[in-house]
């Protein structure tokens, strides 16, 4: 046989690209025909708006990896891409880009708008699809999906019409939370509040009859304007003469009611609330209650309109809030003024403050469908990982709220409803329509809002196979299996697919449901254009490589905790890609003139059945990790099998039959080497799957399937098991251990050869295993000698380390300089009695373990030992070298 030469260096820019082109030429995504439980992922669709970020990093390589798991398993496997229109997102990034023209929307016209949007959809589609072939997504996509496509288009109709049907979508004129930079309504979950640092003004409101005044209080004084009444408690005595009596309404000319409701707080403030229900959500819920008109002050732009005094018509509302606490100091009922932080809401999308406000909208029902939601999470049918997501989850459909659907944009699925210009009939359709169903009038226009972005992702599971058509993908690939995705989208999405799911087909649309961790700066702080922490994958696949990218991701995605993340880390990634690359090559490079041998033809040692053991193990950590989502587990198993146990320790032991005069031992040696290798580069398909598809390739066609993507992965088995063998292993696995930490110690060059001797206690069980394996000792130790017996060896110029059931004695004196090692220790000798003394003072002050966290007090009585342990080591050393 002739060796395979690998290129020197690992260069994944010399074959990432080819590989990926090699498995879409080959159909390798699309899941296999057969009869096994498909395992199915629908991709949370990235918005149309940019550029994936290390968060899309993240989510999409665990993705991938459980994917290519799966595949290998055998069983049917897709995972569905597409992207999201991203209504609200999308439209900003058009009209920036208008407004740089020197035009706008308006100027444009509704149509050649949508147009122009739709070629920014395929200017950033093409690069989002780009990034995800760049990191490995082995997306099938043929299947890609749009959440504007015709047939998600046709999904949300029949979706929207079906709810109406059931009167589970009205309209109606409700306040709502209004952005007046989009100019468009959004749900409660598209507001995001914050803490913001503002005034509290305090003034009076005069009754009518000049009896007297009452005090009131407000962060917006400009919605004096819109005031309807003054509210007090039913039982508060300060105001019981109060309630009836009218008030004169500065700067309005109107007067208004003093009323009595229980949802006044009388310990806060005067007691008495001014009330707004044309923009404050809780005023609203009283005025229902009282029956008080609803008086909107505000123009869609958030100017003041009509319904206020001539004087601030027109005005913004800071302008506005201004000049009517100027004028109402000039009234003379001006109290004080006040610094209050408070939480204000802001648009999720430009941070505009949210305006409550009165306006015609469609709305959902949500709260039959919260109510199955909830139901099949406490039946198990849904399940979260890390489970600590659950509470979010609950918690906000127990506290679900009417989702408003309609929003005043263009891009975006065009409401369905038609409205009659001359009978004034109101049509709900599936279809287009050109004529009223009810007068036949063709002088009809469909209603101009379009529906919440969400309203199509929350059909997604479904939607991209094809529902409302019972389609063979629906038939076979519904419901699918796992969700992954970002805590933060769990109600704006994960809650609400689950609710649309089980409405239309009854079942939920995925079982499990995992929660990515949240990528950070070393800092702690969340990943920012504006904090310039960022981090583009593209970047890091340039430098480094996509399985880099994807295997330091794996490491370090622990469930439940935050990714603190510098660009230095994939050094990680790479530096073990590095080792498979070069593990590989020294393989392949010893094939020259070798004849591989079957399994059956093979007579196994000790070792092998140790590192078949081994593998056996890992294959069971790792393959139960990835079913529970523990990646890091998953990918901390492989790591160290394949740096630990076959590299450092089988590769190194097998040197002894490679470079044997015995063919038979070489011909021995480099078979097992070669299937324990394509066992390994299957293990690890999943975390690097260009490196070791590549690998793959160039292994000998007869021990390999024809492609590594679609190979079974590594099955655990009862016959590889032999605990015995890992035991006695492990045995000389620490003698071996014991001899090199002493060389390290003393830094003894790996080139130069050691004298070793080695007692083994009478009740060692391992001891004649020891013997019996002094060559692979000799070899793994770089030793010229190594005596074995149960008798204390001439420890002279020797340095001992005891082991469990052993002490091996390494003559270090014989190459080394001892004066100027003594020297060393003894000056380190004096540092750790510093260390050791200040330790132990600061753990003796009462102030520091009274006062200091439980884990700062640790971590200092774990230094303490640390140095106390350091310190019996070098005196040992010291009278050893005496």
């Amino acid at each position: 046989m002739k060796a395979v030469q690998l290129e020197k260096a690992y260069n994944p820019k010399e074959f990432e690209d080819r590989i990926y082109d090699h498995w879409m030429q080959n159909n390798l995504f699309a899941p296999i025909e057969g009869d096994e439980k498909p395992f199915v992922i629908v991709i949370p669709p990235p918005n149309v708006t940019g550029v994936l970020h290390m968060g899309h990093g993240l989510n999409n390589s665990l993705q991938d990896i459980l994917i290519r798991y799966y595949r290998m398993q055998g069983r049917p496997t897709l995972w569905v891409p597409g992207t999201d229109h991203a209504g609200i997102a999308t439209q900003h990034v058009v009209e920036r880009k208008l407004r740089a023209q020197g035009t706008n929307r308006l100027e444009l016209g509704r149509k050649k708008f949508v147009e122009e949007t739709w070629k920014v959809k395929e200017e950033h589609h093409t690069t989002i699809s780009r990034q995800l072939r760049k990191i490995g997504a082995s997306c099938d996509w043929s299947r890609e999906r749009f959440t504007l496509d015709d047939g998600l288009n046709k999904a949300v109709r029949e979706v929207f019409v079906s709810l109406y049907e059931r009167d589970l979508i009205y309209r109606g004129h409700y306040l709502v939370n209004w952005c007046h930079s989009c100019g468009t309504a959004l749900s409660d979950d598209e507001v995001e509040h914050k803490e913001v640092h503002g005034n509290l003004w305090h003034y009076y409101y005069p009754l009518a009859d000049g009896s007297g005044k009452i005090a009131v209080a407000t962060t917006r004084p400009e919605t004096m304007l819109g005031d309807t009444c003054v509210a007090v408690h039913p039982e508060d005595p300060r105001y019981t003469d109060y309630i009836g009596k009218q008030i004169a309404l500065p700067l309005s000319g109107r007067t208004i009611p003093i009323i009595a409701d229980e949802y006044v707080d009388r310990e806060f403030g005067s007691g008495a609330v001014k009330i707004t229900p044309g923009h404050d959500p809780n005023d609203y819920e009283i005025a229902e209650r009282h029956d008080l008109e609803k008086i909107n002050i505000l123009n869609p732009d958030g100017t003041l309109n009509e319904n206020v005094p001539e004087k601030y018509r027109g005005m913004d509302v800071l302008s506005a809030r201004s000049q009517v606490v100027e004028d109402i100091k000039a009234a003379g009922l001006f109290i004080k003024e006040e610094n209050h932080s408070h939480q204000i809401g802001h648009c999720y999308r430009c941070n505009t403050v949210i305006e409550p406000y009165m306006s015609e909208q469609w709305f959902v029902r949500m709260r039959n469908m919260a109510d199955k939601a909830l139901h099949a999470w406490q039946k198990n049918e849904v399940k979260f990982f890390p489970k600590k997501y659950e509470n979010t989850y609950a918690n906000w459909l127990n506290n679900i709220r009417d989702w408003c659907i309609s929003r005043q944009l263009w891009w975006g699925h065009r409401i369905p409803v038609w409205y009659c210009s001359d009978c004034g009939e109101m049509t709900v359709s599936r279809e287009d329509v050109a004529v009223c169903s009810k007068c036949g009038s063709s002088n009809i226009r469909q209603d101009e809002d379009v529906l919440d972005t969400w309203f199509s992702s929350w059909l997604w599971p479904f939607s991209t196979l094809g529902w409302p058509e019972k389609t063979s993908d629906m038939e076979k690939f519904f419901p699918t299996s796992t969700l992954v995705t970002g805590y933060d989208i769990i109600f704006f999405w994960v809650a609400r697919m689950i609710m649309s799911s089980l409405e239309f087909l009854e079942e939920v649309p995925f079982r499990d449901i995992v929660i990515t961790s949240l990528v950070r700066d070393k800092q702690g702080r969340k990943m920012s254009k504006s904090l310039g922490n960022g981090m583009d994958p593209l970047d890091i696949v340039d430098q480094y490589g996509a399985d880099s990218l994807k295997f330091t991701l794996a490491f370090l995605a622990a469930q439940g905790q935050d990714i603190l993340l510098a660009e230095e880390d994939f050094r990680f990634g790479s530096k073990f890609a590095n080792k498979i690359w070069n593990a590989a090559r020294f393989l392949l490079m010893n094939l020259e003139g070798r004849s591989l041998l079957s399994m059956d033809e093979i007579r196994m040692k000790d070792i092998d059945r140790w590192i078949f053991h081994r593998l056996d193990a890992v294959s069971r950590r790792v393959g139960k990790a990835i079913e529970n989502y523990r990646f890091n587990d998953a990918a901390q198993g492989v790591y160290e099998f394949f740096w630990n146990d076959f590299c450092d320790w089988y590769i190194e032991a097998s040197k002894l039959d490679l470079y044997s005069d015995q063919e038979a031992d070489k011909d021995r040696a480099i078979s097992l080497l070669m299937k324990v290798l394509e066992e390994s580069l299957r293990l690890l398909h999943p975390f690097l799957p260009f490196l070791t598809e590549e690998i793959y390739q160039k292994l000998p066609a007869d021990i390999r399937h024809e492609h590594l993507i679609t190979a079974p992965y590594p099955q655990p088995t009862v016959d590889r098991q032999n605990e015995m063998v890992e035991a006695r292993f492990s045995s000389l696995q620490e003698v071996i251990r014991a001899i090199r930490t002493i060389r390290s110690e003393f830094t003894i060059p790996p080139e130069k050869k050691v004298r070793v001797a080695v007692r083994t206690d009478s009740d060692f069980n391992a001891a004649d295993y020891i013997h019996e394996n002094h060559a692979l000792i000799l070899n793994l130790v770089n030793a010229e000698s190594l005596v074995i017996s149960r008798e204390k060896p001439d420890s002279a110029g020797a340095v001992p380390a005891a082991g469990n059931g052993f002490e091996a004695f390494v003559y270090v004196s014989e190459l080394i300089d001892v004066d100027k090692e003594r020297a060393k220790l003894e000056k380190e000798k004096t540092g750790l009695q510093k260390l050791l003394t200040s330790t132990d003072k600061k753990l003796q002050n009462s102030g520091f373990v009274d006062n200091a966290p439980a884990e700062v007090i640790e971590k200092e009585r774990g230094k303490l030992k640390e140095f106390q342990e350091r310190m019996a080591k070098v005196e040992r050393y010291l009278t050893e070298l005496g």
